[in-house]
């Protein structure tokens, strides 16, 4: 048997859990929400990195389709609510491929079905607006995972790629994760400052996850988990999901992707933007300027290494797939996930290793959120402590 039908027969019993996709942003910004004109139930590979015969190609079970807003955006809460829409209209749309996911066991439920679980997380803390009444809407929505920042700093958490402001978490921070911690809302520190990270484990009480974060000994990108991060993961029980974005997972690739992202601003753009004019300068620029190559090796070496920082037990996949210009070679799409399987099989790993790392890990975590949410229910009510109250300056 070769290392590729090897790891389509673990993916049979033990699919991907995808930690993000930004398939909804896409969907918004090509084509607002016409998903007639975007119909992911075919091949939609020459706009978008997702579509359904894609996911079953690549043997995903269950993703986490990342609510996504900009952080300048003039209504993030409004624009959130029309990001879970998407969502839920793909469900609407595709029932038989799509099932709707809130816990663990509606992920298992899907897996014995055959349908990939479909759950939601929202992308940065400013789609709460400073307001835990905001964050208990969104659960209530359906939404599963609250990553604190995203690019820029909040009011009461700094990111990674903004100047630090809080030190970490604020006040108000610790207090949005511990009601994240009560409502069984996984805190996702992907994105965020290594401070907030600290910050983070110290006041949760529940499994932490990074939906798409790789490491930084491998790769020194702010984006990345430094290994004293990781190293705590074991005590905390939450998991790192490896992202293949190569910005992220080559150092090489850090360094163009500073220069392009500067070129883009020169030219009036933002660096995320992935419109058709904005491409047209990107690719204008890689002309001039050839972009190294990630390929699956590359975040294998990431995993390698994550695996000796926190053990098999904590690690993941989130491949941000449709939140990034660029893919590695051999994961060029939703497609390559069992490309990534047989290079781990080649290095060694167990199937039993990559059933953790593909399902086992990411279910258990959910489950162990919601235990404690169980437990603090019955002991803490629904917190309505405001930013102003918990981080006003003193006197």
């Amino acid at each position: 048997m070769t290392s590729q039908e090897a790891a389509w027969e673990l993916l049979a019993e033990f699919p991907v859990v995808d930690g993000h996709n930004d398939l909804p942003w896409a969907l918004r910004e090509q084509v607002r929400y016409d998903l007639d004109a975007r119909d992911i139930a075919a091949d939609q590979s020459a706009h978008l990195h997702t579509d359904i015969p894609r996911l079953r190609a690549g043997g995903v079970g269950a993703q986490y389709w990342s609510v996504y807003v900009r952080t300048d955006a003039p209504d993030p809460v409004a624009a959130t609510l029309e990001q879970i829409d998407c969502v839920r209209q793909l469900l609407t749309r595709h029932p038989e491929d799509l099932r709707p996911a809130l816990t663990a066991a509606d992920m298992e439920a899907a897996r014995g079905e055959g349908r990939i679980a479909s759950l939601m997380g929202a992308e940065g803390g400013h789609s709460i607006a400073n307001s835990l009444g905001t964050l208990r809407g969104l659960y209530g929505l359906g939404v599963r995972y609250l990553t604190l920042t995203h690019n820029d700093n909040v009011d009461w958490a700094d990111s990674a790629t903004d100047e630090p402001k809080a030190g970490g978490l604020t006040a108000f921070g610790r207090e949005v994760v511990r009601e994240m911690n009560r409502l069984g809302m996984l805190v996702d520190l992907s994105h965020v400052a290594a401070t907030t990270m600290r910050d983070a484990l110290d006041a949760s009480s529940a499994p932490v996850i990074f939906s798409h974060s790789s490491s930084r000994a491998v790769c020194d990108h702010p984006r990345n988990i430094p290994d004293d991060v990781l190293e705590r993961l074991p005590a905390n029980g939450g998991i790192a999901m490896v992202t293949f974005v190569p910005k992220f997972v080559l150092q090489a690739a850090v360094d163009w992707t500073a220069a392009a992202d500067e070129n883009m601003r020169a030219h009036g753009f933002h660096h995320l933007d992935t419109t058709a004019e904005a491409m047209k300068v990107h690719r204008a620029f890689e002309e001039r300027h050839p972009r190294p190559v990630a390929t699956v090796s590359t975040v294998a070496d990431h995993l390698d290494h994550m695996r000796e920082a926190a053990g098999i037990d904590h690690l993941g996949i989130g491949g941000d797939y449709d939140g990034t210009a660029f893919t590695p070679d051999g994961l060029a799409d939703v497609s390559g996930y069992p490309n990534l399987l047989a290079e781990l099989l080649d290095r060694g790993w167990s199937k039993a290793d990559l059933a953790k790392l593909t399902w086992k890990n990411a279910v258990r975590v959910l489950d162990a959120a919601e235990d404690v949410a169980r437990g603090l229910q019955a002991t803490r009510s629904p917190s309505n402590a405001t930013i102003e109250s918990l981080d006003a300056p003193a006197g």
